[in-house]
C-alpha cells in the first residue's frame, strides 16, 4: 500500500476542528526543527516511522532513532555553517482513513539564511504524510518528500 494519498471523494473532509489540530501539529513540528531541537522533533514521529526523501537519500530513514540522528547531524552542520533554516507549509489537504489515521499532502518551502546574508529558498517540496494517534497525540508514521524539479522514477 502506498503512503501517498490518492484523491478521495470530494466530501472526504475532516472537521474544521481536526483540520486546525493538524495545522497546529505541523506548526509545532516544523518549529521544533527550525528552533534546533532535533530530539523533540524526532519525538513527533512514531517509533517505527519511515522518512523518505527520494531526491536526497538513497534509502529511507527507518525508525525514530535514525530520524533523530539525521536531524542532530543536520543541526550540527547548520550551526557550523551559521545558517538559519525555516520551513513554511501550506495548501494542506487532510484525508481521513478508515483505520483512524490521516493522510496529508502539503506544499513546503525550505528556506535558509546565512547569518548576515540574504534569504535563499532552498527547496520547494510536496510532503505526503500518514499521521496516526499515539497516546492522544498525532505522530508521523510515514513521510514521503518530493522535491520539485527532481528526477522521479
Amino acid at each position: 500500500m502506498s503512503d501517498t494519498p490518492s484523491s478521495g471523494p470530494a466530501n472526504a473532509f475532516v472537521s474544521a476542528e481536526l483540520y486546525t489540530l493538524v495545522q497546529q501539529f505541523y506548526a509545532r513540528q516544523m518549529g521544533l526543527l527550525d528552533d534546533g531541537r532535533p530530539d523533540d522533533w524526532a519525538e513527533t514521529f512514531t517509533e517505527d516511522a519511515v522518512f523518505q526523501e527520494a531526491s536526497r537519500l538513497n534509502e529511507p530513514l527507518r525508525g525514530r532513532d535514525a530520524i533523530r540522528e539525521s536531524s542532530r547531524a543536520r543541526k550540527k552542520r547548520l550551526d557550523g555553517d551559521k545558517i538559519d533554516f525555516r520551513h513554511w507549509l501550506g495548501m494542506l489537504d487532510v484525508l481521513p482513513q478508515d483505520d483512524g489515521s490521516l493522510r496529508t499532502r502539503a506544499y513546503a518551502l525550505a528556506m535558509r539564511v546565512p547569518r548576515g546574508g540574504a534569504l535563499d529558498i532552498f527547496a520547494s517540496v510536496v510532503c505526503h504524510d500518514r499521521l496516526v494517534q499515539v497516546d492522544g497525540t498525532w505522530q508521523v508514521r510515514h513521510r514521503d518528500l518530493h522535491h520539485d524539479g527532481s528526477v522521479r522514477d
